[in-house]
């Protein structure tokens, strides 16, 4: 059987384990941890369904389908070099990968057609040097005629 200085010595290790594991990952010296990440960014969500769709206007949202991108996820656009040489670019916008690949509803934000997974909008991309850039959508190519 084991004595008691046995299961004292398993409690103690088994504390400077989590100890050691807890400082690895979550701790502000550790090469893991994120900058500004805290315990309650963890737990701020719990429980709250996070909504997957938004307006055509909002940022991280895709214009075409209106569903809210995931972090790193990107729209598939072209955007033209400018004529003036000043900041602003022609942009035609083809849409998200999702609905790119998938078949969900894509509506033009202005005159609120049905696109075909051929269709684009047609907007003007305004470049700035201290933030993002801006993305001005005018219609698609149904409305706007190019």
């Amino acid at each position: 059987m084991f004595t008691f200085l046995h299961i004292l010595g398993f409690v103690i290790v088994g504390i400077l384990l989590l100890w050691f594991g807890y400082t690895l990952f979550f701790s502000s010296l550790s090469p893991f941890y994120p900058r500004g990440f805290s315990l309650k960014d963890l737990f701020k969500n719990w429980g709250k369904k996070e909504k997957l769709t938004g307006e055509p206007d909002d940022p991280q949202v895709c214009p075409v389908c209106c569903r809210r991108l995931i972090r790193g996820e990107l729209v598939k656009s072209v955007a033209f070099p400018s004529l003036s040489g000043g900041r602003e670019r022609l942009m035609y916008i083809k849409g998200c990968v999702i609905c790119l690949h998938e078949n969900v509803p894509r509506r033009c934000p202005v005159c609120s057609s049905d696109l075909d997974l051929d269709d684009f909008l047609v907007s003007r991309m305004f470049t700035r040097t201290e933030s993002k850039n801006h993305v001005h959508v005018l219609g698609c190519n149904k409305c706007k005629k190019v």
